[in-house]
């Protein structure tokens, strides 16, 4: 998938899990810079790039993460995202030691016990109008 031009870093996440958007919330506190946008994976441009990449357009359980034209998910995808963030949250970068099968077991639970642990929304969350222009909107072909 070709680079947006003005979005080199795009974190899609699940709209409607309340970990994912603490998640969201957590990356604009601590990406001043506002170096990192966001899509849900249920807008179009979301559900767009989920059929892009081959993967189900109905299983929400991933975060994807794109950095420097190429997309990462699961783990690997929060382990850039930590490193793009910069200062200690590097450290999670420590956890490349373990193989990514492993990363992506521990990851798993975390995704398929989300909503009974931290709660779902009814519908995405809406960006304040100050953060608006950190959310990409829109398709692909826009």
């Amino acid at each position: 998938m070709k680079e947006l031009p003005g979005h080199p870093r795009i974190l899609l996440f699940d709209g409607v899990c309340n970990l994912c958007n603490g998640i969201v919330h957590f990356v604009i506190r601590h990406d001043p810079d506002g170096k990192v946008s966001f899509a849900s994976l249920q807008s179009d441009y979301g559900q767009e790039t989920l059929k892009h990449l081959g993967l189900s357009t109905d299983e929400l359980h991933s975060f994807i993460y794109f950095r420097d034209g190429q997309h990462h998910q699961r783990s690997t995808g929060f382990l850039y995202l930590a490193r793009d963030l910069g200062g200690w949250w590097r450290l999670w970068e420590a956890s490349w030691i373990f193989p990514r099968f492993i990363r992506d077991f521990v990851y798993g639970l975390v995704a398929k016990s989300r909503y009974s642990i931290f709660g779902k929304r009814e519908q995405c969350y809406v960006p304040t109008p100050e953060l608006t222009q950190r959310f990409v909107a829109g398709s692909l072909s826009t």
